[in-house]
C-alpha cells in the first residue's frame, strides 16, 4: 500500500473540548523508543502519546528525529528498543493501517493520472471510503478533478495529497508539512479543515516548519532535539518556558544598566527604540519607570513561538 495513505474505517465520535482529551486513553504512543541507524542515534529513549480529538504539533530542527518518530508510528520502520503502538496494536498490523492516514513529503504520485483517478484508486483500498464529494470539499479540490497531476501547482498537489490521506476516513491522520507551497488563503482554509477533523474526534499529528501554523492549530506541542523531548505543552506554555516577554520603548536609560536588571535576558536597540527581553516584564518596566519618568511608546508583547523554539533547541 502506498506510504502516503495508510488510512481507516468510519467511526463516529462526539465532539469534546480540547482539554478533555487529556483524560482519554492514548490511541497512539511511543514508549521509551530508541532508534539507531548504525552509529547514529535518531531517537534516544523518546516517549509520547496522542489522544482522540487532539492536534499535536511535533517540532524540532532538521535532524532532530521528527521523521523517524512519524515513520515508527506509521509502521514504516521498527524501533531498536522500546515500542510503538497505534490503537493498541502494532502499527504494521493491516487493521491498524486501515484506520491511519498519512500525508508525507516523500510521497510521489504518477504525474499522468488525473486527480479524480488518484482519488478513485486510493478509495479502492478501503471497504468504506469517504465519498468523493466529501473528499473534494474537505481538501478543496473543486475545479481540478479532471486535471493531470503534472499540471497542478505546488499548492494544488499538496491539497491532492491531503485528500488522498483522507480517503479511508482515518481516525489518526499524520500530516507532514501539509501547507508547503500553498498561498495564505489556501493555507488558512486547510487549517480550518484540520480543526474540523479534530472536532469530529480525529487525532492529527502535524509536523511543520511554519511555527505560526503550529501555534494556530495545535492543542499541544512537542519539541524534540537530538532525539529527545526538550519541551511539551500548550502553545502558550511552550512560549512562556522558552523565552521571556519583549518590552519595546523609548528610553534614555543606558543599555548596559538595563542588562543588569533582574530577569533581563537581552537588550537590543532597534532604531530609536530599545527592546528588552525579560522573564518578569512588569517588574522590569516598573524599575525602568522609576529611573526614567520620560519613558514612552511602551509596548509589552508575549514571545513568539519562533523565539521559544530557538531558545529551546539552540541551547541544547
Amino acid at each position: 500500500m502506498p506510504a502516503i495513505a495508510i488510512a481507516p474505517k468510519i467511526h463516529t465520535h462526539t465532539e469534546r473540548p480540547a482539554a478533555a482529551t487529556q483524560q482519554l486513553q492514548p490511541i497512539a504512543a511511543l514508549a521509551n523508543v530508541t532508534k539507531r541507524y548504525d552509529a547514529t542515534v535518531a531517537l534516544d529513549g523518546l516517549s509520547l502519546a496522542l489522544r482522540p480529538g487532539e492536534i499535536v504539533a511535533l517540532l524540532g530542527p532538521n535532524g532532530a528525529g521528527k521523521s523517524t518518530a512519524v515513520r515508527l508510528l506509521l509502521g514504516l520502520i521498527s524501533a531498536s528498543t522500546g515500542a510503538a503502538s497505534v490503537f493498541g496494536n502494532d502499527p504494521r498490523d493491516p487493521a491498524t493501517r486501515s484506520r491511519t492516514g498519512a500525508m508525507l513529503q516523500v510521497a510521489r504520485l504518477p504525474e499522468t493520472l488525473r486527480v479524480r483517478e488518484h482519488l478513485d484508486l486510493f478509495r479502492s483500498y478501503y471497504p468504506r471510503p469517504l465519498p468523493v464529494a466529501e473528499i473534494v470539499r474537505i481538501a478543496q479540490l473543486d475545479g481540478i478533478l479532471n486535471r493531470f497531476f503534472s499540471q497542478l501547482s505546488g499548492g494544488q498537489k499538496q491539497r491532492v495529497l491531503f485528500g488522498l490521506a483522507l480517503c479511508g476516513d482515518p481516525d489518526l491522520i499524520v500530516l507532514d508539512e501539509p501547507t508547503v507551497g500553498m498561498d495564505i488563503e489556501a493555507r488558512r482554509g486547510l487549517w480550518q479543515q484540520i480543526r474540523t477533523l479534530a472536532e469530529r474526534g480525529k487525532t492529527v499529528l502535524l509536523t511543520t516548519h511554519y511555527l505560526e501554523e503550529a501555534d494556530a492549530l495545535a492543542h499541544r506541542i512537542i519539541v524534540i532535539n537530538k532525539g529527545k523531548i526538550v519541551s511539551e505543552g500548550t502553545p502558550s506554555e511552550i512560549k512562556s518556558r522558552g523565552a521571556g516577554r519583549k518590552i519595546t520603548c523609548r528610553t534614555d536609560l543606558d543599555i548596559e544598566y538595563l542588562r543588569t536588571l533582574p530577569g533581563v535576558i537581552s537588550v537590543e536597540r532597534n532604531r530609536d527604540a530599545v527592546v528588552v527581553t525579560a522573564v518578569e516584564a512588569e517588574r522590569v518596566v516598573r524599575e525602568m519607570l522609576l529611573q526614567d519618568a520620560a519613558l514612552g511608546d511602551l509596548e509589552i508583547a508575549s514571545p513568539a513561538l519562533e523565539d521559544a523554539f530557538l531558545a529551546l533547541t539552540s541551547s541544547r
